[in-house]
Parts: structure tokens; C-alpha cells; sequence
């Protein structure tokens, strides 16, 4: 449970600095993917979870 919380912790630090860093760019960019199709969101999502599932499974091996 404590390695989740690390990497937990890890992934809100990662995830908030670009918010923190460049407030706004970040809604510009916020709109830009606002104003992309649902299907492609979903294959980018879809990629990225493959590729963190990827990075794991090295990690973990």
C-alpha cells in the first residue's frame, strides 16, 4: 500500500505541473482537446494505457 501511495503521489505531482507551470497554455490546450472527436480521445487514451501498462510490466520484471 505504500508503494501505491508513492506512486500515487508521484503521478499528482507530474500530472499538476504543467498547471502550475504554465497556467495558460494549459487552457489552450484544455481547449484544443475539448474541440478533438470523442473516437480520437478515446484511440489516444486507449495508447497511452497500453504504453504505461508496457512500462509497468518492464518495471515489474
Amino acid at each position: 500500500m505504500k508503494y501505491f501511495l508513492c506512486v500515487l503521489g508521484m503521478v499528482l505531482i507530474v500530472e499538476g505541473l504543467p498547471y502550475f507551470a504554465f497556467p495558460a497554455r494549459m487552457k489552450s490546450w484544455i481547449a484544443h482537446i475539448a474541440a478533438t472527436s470523442e473516437r480520437h480521445l478515446r484511440r489516444v487514451g486507449l495508447a497511452l494505457m497500453a504504453v504505461g501498462l508496457w512500462l509497468v510490466y518492464l518495471g515489474r520484471s
